[in-house]
């Protein structure tokens, strides 16, 4: 498995990347989320 990530280096990090932009994604819809919930919530005020 050493010798795959060491000869195919850009595959590695075009997991990472992949992985990174996943994470954010997924981060910014639970936050938005959040926000349409506060939002109705205020509106109720």
């Amino acid at each position: 498995m050493i010798e795959f990530l060491t000869k195919n280096a850009i595959y590695v990090v075009l997991i990472i990347a992949l992985t990174v932009w996943g994470g954010i994604a997924w981060y910014l819809s639970r936050l938005e989320r959040r926000i349409t919930t506060l939002e109705k919530q205020t509106e109720n005020i």
